[in-house]
């Protein structure tokens, strides 16, 4: 740690008017701060010559109360270093909460929808933002355009133009904090006018709900069979927006079969609906061909959601939304009042990132990474629990294993965690109640490679029942 030359301030008052004195004000101020916890163990306080400054005390009567109190045990002091809070100063504090999640199993942990955060491109990140806050000029440090850097949705419409088919210009991308707010941004406007929003059944269940809910919309579930969305159900559910996930569907991990994509546009056009797309896991695909954005068959219909949550970091919360004309003005209203805009630093490094390359980099390093955990864990399955279906390898990071008829899914999950394994089940993304086939969603995003064979062997004898 690079301290700044100038100390850190203190919020403490000097009543002169007081029948105590200013020593013991001053004394009584720092004990009750430290023992209450306002400063902590080891923290820095200003100097001497600093705190009789900004308290208009002269500073001998500083170093007489700084001496006091490290002579009682509060304070710490060496020659040439700053004066700081004893360690063990503060009083005796109840323990904190037991943490709301379970520590990571010990031996692997297939959780899914969260990417490898080892693999964020740091470097690439940090010299986007150095480069941005070197060239950018003064007027990129005020308040922005609430619907993101001009900049950026350039950028980002040419991205998407080139690797998603996607037709857009600039003034349809809404650059939004993460998914989640695109979601709900569509949502809110989509209220304003009534109606129900359908949903793919299994899919995000409680996320979508909650989010319709508190739009102010009703939502009905959508079967999902073999080949994607089932249109026919989509258009007896009497809903007009419905949100899918077409390149890879979550959680089964299907993709929305071209007859059906032309099925599900003849729809929107015949009911004047909107269909919303989450581009999900669209920049990770493996063995197959690329499949192109609903978006780009029919711009007047569809939504397209995108975000970096998984291709750079969730941590990043950048993301954006590709929208007909029509109800741009709208979104940017909401977006206007939900947050004055996204980060616009950000924004500018992330559209600096994709027009050097090294975004576009990153994604190749990152697939080549994923695609070989994926032979990793189709290797590990094949040895210790063949026989057994796996689906939804062609894209993403997650697999879905089907266990064999009758299995206790969630019997099995249980007893994988007592292993040391995380083992994770579909039946909950269900919206409709059961019986459903016993499967398990493998993610193998953030679970390293050398972990996912010794993990599948841990419970071989679970998964084959």
């Amino acid at each position: 740690m690079e301290w700044a030359g100038s100390g850190p301030e203190l919020l403490f008052t000097i009543d002169r008017e007081s029948g105590d004195g200013l020593r013991a004000q001053l004394e009584r101020q720092l004990r009750d701060a430290i023992c209450g916890g306002r400063l902590a163990g080891g923290e820095r306080l200003p100097s001497s010559r600093e705190l009789a400054r900004a308290l208009g005390l002269s500073r001998g009567l500083v170093q007489d109360c700084y001496a006091q109190l490290q002579a009682e045990g509060y304070l710490t002091s060496r020659p040439g270093s700053a004066t700081r809070v004893a360690a063990v100063a503060r009083r005796a504090a109840p323990p904190p909460p037991s943490p709301r999640t379970p520590p990571r199993p010990a031996i692997a942990d297939f959780r899914h929808g969260v990417p490898d955060l080892r693999l964020a491109p740091r470097e690439d990140w940090a010299w986007a933002v150095r480069e941005v806050c070197r060239t950018a000029p003064n007027t990129a440090f005020d308040y922005g355009d609430p619907i993101g850097e001009r900049q950026l949705r350039e950028v980002l419409a040419a991205y998407l133009r080139r690797v998603r088919a996607v037709a857009a210009s600039a003034e349809q991308v809404v650059v939004c904090t993460g998914m989640a707010q695109a979601l709900g941004l569509v949502l809110r406007v989509l209220a304003a006018d009534g109606g129900t929003l359908a949903f793919e059944d299994p899919g995000a269940v409680r996320s979508t709900t909650s989010q319709a809910a508190a739009a102010g919309l009703a939502v009905v579930p959508v079967p999902v069979d073999e080949d994607g969305l089932d249109v026919e159900a989509l258009d007896r559910s009497g809903a007009r927006a419905v949100l899918v996930t077409p390149a890879h569907q979550w959680p089964t991990g299907v993709v929305l079969a071209g007859h059906r994509r032309q099925e599900l546009l003849a729809w929107a056009r015949r009911r004047d609906g909107l269909v919303i797309e989450d581009d999900y896991d669209a920049e990770f695909r493996y063995d197959r061909d690329p499949v192109g954005s609903l978006q780009g068959l029919d711009p007047g219909h569809v939504v397209s959601l995108g975000t970096v949550s998984k291709s750079l970091a969730p941590a990043l919360r950048l993301g954006w939304l590709v929208a007909p004309e029509r109800l741009v003005p709208a979104l940017a209203r909401d977006k206007l009042v939900t947050d004055r805009g996204s980060p616009g630093l950000d924004q500018l490094a992330l559209a600096l990132l994709i027009e050097s390359g090294r975004y576009d980099r990153h994604l190749r390093r990152a697939r080549a990474e994923y695609a070989a955990r994926r032979r990793t864990l189709v290797d590990a399955l094949a040895v210790h629990a063949p026989g057994l279906r796996v689906t939804g390898l062609a894209a993403g990071f997650h697999a879905v294993l089907h266990l064999p008829p009758g299995a206790d899914e969630q019997r099995v999950i249980d007893r994988a965690r007592q292993r040391g394994v995380g083992l994770y089940g579909l039946a909950g993304l269900h919206a409709t109640p059961g019986p459903w086939p016993p499967r398990l969603i493998l993610g193998f995003g953030d679970t390293p490679d050398h972990a996912i064979g010794p993990g599948i062997a841990a419970v071989a004898d679970l998964l084959r029942g």
